[in-house]
């Protein structure tokens, strides 16, 4: 049952609009809740998700609006920042 979780939940990840969106950086994209703007779009018909978005909506946007609506409000926080203008120069290794 856990192993049957863990890849349900791996594939929700990889078609999930949220980590679309954050991924694409287009210009003038929404930031704030952009996964499930885009989801909720993609519900109601919009027609260039990628011209609005930078990404494409998921194919199934009612599954996906949950996990999404779930992972734009942990990262709010960051969203907030990134609309004001904080800019974070993080770079690894030593």
């Amino acid at each position: 049952m856990n192993k049957l979780l863990i890849i349900l939940l791996a594939l929700q990840l990889a078609g999930c609009a949220t980590a679309r969106t954050l991924d694409a950086a287009k210009p003038g994209a929404p930031v704030v809740y952009s996964g499930t703007r885009l989801d909720w779009y993609a519900m109601n018909g919009g027609c260039c998700a990628r011209d609005r978005f930078g990404a494409e909506a998921p194919s199934y946007p009612g599954v996906d609006l949950p996990a999404s609506a779930l992972l734009d409000t942990l990262l709010l926080p960051l969203s907030l920042l990134t609309v004001i203008g904080v800019s974070f120069q993080a770079t690894g290794g030593l």
